[in-house]
């Protein structure tokens, strides 16, 4: 039974949706690669989104998990010092939120 419950469970998406200041995308998109490259127990994967556009500093984050549990055991002194790198990047807080994944579709 154990391929069964495999396909019934769902992973879990920490999605964030916010804004850099002016010019500072391509600086928190290489912090963004440091953080989710230090990943391992748990992690399935990420996206980051910028809203197309001229010089446009809106994103969207998505960092896929098998649970909530897995993002809380990869919160690391290494991940928490380059966040403090990030944070001051926003032209405000994020709004972030967790969602579950429902459907995966691949070619």
């Amino acid at each position: 039974m154990q391929g069964l419950n495999d396909c019934l469970r769902h992973k879990v998406a920490y999605v964030a949706i916010g804004e850099f200041k002016p010019g500072r995308f391509a600086q928190a998109q290489t912090l963004y690669e440091k953080i989710v490259s230090s990943y391992s127990e748990g992690f399935q994967g990420a996206f980051l989104l910028q809203k197309m556009g001229p010089n446009s500093d809106q994103g969207i984050a998505m960092i896929l998990w098998d649970n909530i549990e897995d993002m809380d055991k990869n919160q690391t002194e290494l991940s928490q010092k380059i966040m403090a790198k990030m944070n001051p990047l926003f032209a405000e807080p994020p709004e972030t939120d967790f969602y579950q994944v429902c459907s995966e579709v691949q070619p």
